[in-house]
């Protein structure tokens, strides 16, 4: 906590000089439509695909699971790795990266990076989905700009709900249902005069769909604020503590008679296998109108995220990771919002530090001392710029450019007189720094009010992580073990997208196609057992979406998405990279029946076939489609709301992930999803 507390000096001393007039109470609040203090999307970056995710979608989604609700989106599909638990440990892949995806999707939180340094990715049941006020999607290279490398897919920026203006609320809820499922949120929001609170916290307790699937998870967040005439001062925080079985595959293999899906579909492959996890993050800022139009920002975050993981064989610990991640930054930026000759512009520019410290044990259990200590450094320093301006009134252009510095330092910590250490060896020691560069171009020119095209260029790049660089050898190799280089390369991409949005009464419709080439796109190679720099890459393909507002009552929504990537050369050119479906979309629809007192929501999701994990060889049988149906129906009564929904209404036995074996075809691990389940809340409104 030391360093929060250098931060939380830091801040309250700029704060002297920035708010000189907070000492006053203030009588005009700054509400603006994007609150520049958590997102960079307000920069003005166009000529990209799009989408917001408002407060009011997620209350509705029959799921309320954030990876399901964000599978709605045009371009997005989900890898349900784990057992379908409240979407512990799914993997959101956004324009088709399969295994890779957590790492080419950048998270955001209230405009913070939170992919941490490992290769679990963001943890999105992490976040209590009762805190969230909006999600912004921005699909392709040109996050890479404003937020840093990983934004090669795109950026998804989870926006937390804040109380400026509200007047003093709270909401109490609980629900039950499948599986022992139980689940408790609660949330207050208010203001007083210049000061304003939002708090927001969910328990969940549920044994899941399979044997040691169950879950244990808690999570709070909070954002505290003092706005004035000229500027505010926010302080937010999160915490988390997550419990999980982890349950394994099922083993299907034709060729001696195993077919676990058909005769115990929800046992486990490792009843005693599990992963513990404990967060918690704290984002110090304090905003300042330097002039008419200009804004300066200034913040510092703190993240902590504890895990433990065991795994077990024959009832004994076999592998056991105690690993601790600490990420501190500061983000200094200058918002400008002028006009240039009369032509409107927006410009965002700024600083961003990174310092990640990754120290990870690997022991035969968690009581035993390690025989490996990964201890790994990384720091970034980012300098980047965003300009749009208004060329005409029908005509916006945007460009924008990032220089990154990577430092890192890797050090390998080798015991072998620990159990299970015999016979290993100590990693290669790694300092190394680079400058990389990302970039974008974009336009967007509006016919008439109801027809606009758009497109951009632009360049992103992906640095590998702490997990993939300890994966780059295969460390125990008796009697010549090998031992990890922590060497990969920096992976880069280019990107062209080019779309159109049209507005024709009540129908929205939005398409666009796109095309990225990436070098040394990182990957885990199951011939090696390592990971590697792959050959070059292609991703493409067309993401399509439609909103119609029948009436005041019934609106219906869809989008379809046609995706493709595959190896450009080496010895799988041509093939698939595993684990993405060429076609996925999805449907629903909106019914307010009686005046809010009943409202129906319905959402059919197709997922087409895909390539099991490990089959770059595209040898293996696919995934088969699957097709899913939820339902759900609620209302409101003065201060009382209520629902009741069904997942998977037609009871789909389905799975999305799986394992390929590289010896044997048809033989594979697969992942099952729940059938038919259900949950009901009910709940109040107070104020």
């Amino acid at each position: 906590m030391g360093v929060a507390r250098r931060l939380s000096g830091a801040a309250l001393a700029l704060s002297a000089w920035l708010l000189p007039e907070m000492h006053a109470q203030s009588t005009t609040l700054i509400l603006p439509a994007i609150d520049v203090s958590v997102s960079r999307l307000g920069a003005g970056v166009v000529g990209t695909s799009t989408s917001v995710v408002t407060a009011e979608d997620i209350r509705r989604l029959p799921t309320q699971q954030l990876p399901q609700l964000l599978s709605e989106q045009a371009g997005i599909q989900i890898q349900h790795i784990g057992a379908g638990v409240n979407g512990a440990r799914d993997v959101v892949d956004l324009r088709g990266f399969g295994a890779s995806a957590p790492s080419n999707v950048l998270v955001l939180v209230n405009g913070r990076r939170f992919n941490d340094f490992d290769l679990q990715g963001f943890d999105f049941s992490s976040v209590p989905i009762n805190s969230i006020d909006h999600i912004e999607i921005m699909r392709g290279n040109s996050g890479a700009v404003l937020y840093g490398d990983g934004a090669v897919g795109g950026v998804i920026n989870i926006v937390t709900r804040n109380g400026v203006g509200a007047t003093p609320n709270a909401r109490v809820e609980g629900g039950f249902g499948s599986f022992q499922d139980k689940e408790a949120r609660a949330s207050a929001s208010g203001s007083s005069g210049p000061f304003s609170a939002a708090l927001s916290a969910i328990a969940l307790r549920t044994d899941g769909y399979r044997v040691n699937s169950t879950l244990r998870q808690q999570g709070a967040t909070g954002d505290l604020r003092y706005t004035a005439d000229q500027g505010s001062v926010y302080f937010n925080v999160g915490v988390d503590d997550q419990k999980l079985g982890l349950p394994g595959g099922r083993l299907v293999d034709p060729s001696v008679g195993i077919n676990q899906l058909a005769t115990d579909r929800r046992g486990a492959a490792t009843p005693n296998d599990y992963a513990n996890k404990q967060g918690q993050s704290y984002t110090l800022g304090v905003t300042r109108m330097l002039a008419p139009g200009a804004e300066l920002i200034i913040d510092g975050g703190l993240r902590r995220k504890d895990q433990q993981a065991e795994l077990f064989f024959m009832g004994s610990p076999y592998n056991g990771v105690d690993t601790k991640l600490t990420t501190t930054s500061v983000t200094p930026r200058l918002k400008i919002d002028s006009d240039v000759f009369g032509m409107p512009v927006k410009i965002l520019t700024g600083f961003d530090y990174y310092h990640t410290a990754y120290l990870s044990h690997r022991a035969k259990d968690l009581m035993s001392p390690p025989y490996h200590t990964y201890d790994i450094k990384q720091d970034t320093e980012g300098f980047y710029a965003n300009g749009t301006l208004a060329v005409r009134l029908d005509t916006d252009v945007t460009a924008g450019g990032r220089y990154q510095r990577n430092a890192l330092s890797a050090r390998d910590t080798y015991d072998p007189t620990a159990p299970f250490g015999f016979g290993d060896a100590q990693g290669m020691q790694l300092d190394r720094a680079e400058w990389q560069y990302a970039a974008q171009f974009g336009v967007e020119h509006r016919f008439t009010d109801m027809f606009a095209v758009f497109g951009h260029v632009a360049r992103s790049f992906r640095v590998p992580n702490a997990d993939e660089r300890i994966g780059q050898a295969v460390a125990f190799n008796f009697p010549a073990p090998t031992p990890t280089n922590f060497g990969l390369h920096t992976q880069t991409s280019r990107e062209i997208e080019g779309g159109a949005r049209a507005h024709i009464g009540a129908l929205d419709l939005q398409s666009s196609v796109y095309d990225i080439r990436l070098n040394n796109e990182i990957f885990y190679s199951p011939a090696t057992g390592t990971n590697i720099n792959l050959d070059p890459t292609r991703h493409w393909g067309v993401e399509t979406t439609a909103k119609l507002r029948l009436n005041d009552a019934v609106s219906l929504r869809g989008e379809v998405t046609y995706t493709r990537a595959v190896f450009r050369e080496g010895m799988f050119a041509g093939h698939d990279i595993p684990l993405i479906s060429r076609w996925s979309g999805n449907a629903g629809v909106s019914w307010n029946i009686w005046d809010k007192y009943v409202v129906y929501d319905a959402i059919v999701r197709y997922t087409g076939k895909r390539r099991f994990d490990n089959d770059s060889a595209n040898v293996q049988p696919l995934i088969p489609a699957h097709t899913v149906v939820h339902m759900r129906i609620g209302g409101e009564v003065k201060n009382l709301f209520w629902s009741f929904a069904v997942q998977n209404v037609f009871n789909e036995l389905f799975y999305d992930y799986g394992i390929a074996s590289l010896a044997t075809i048809g033989r594979f691990n697969a992942y099952p999803q729940p059938g038919r389940t259900f949950m009901a809340r009910l709940g109040f409104n107070l104020q």
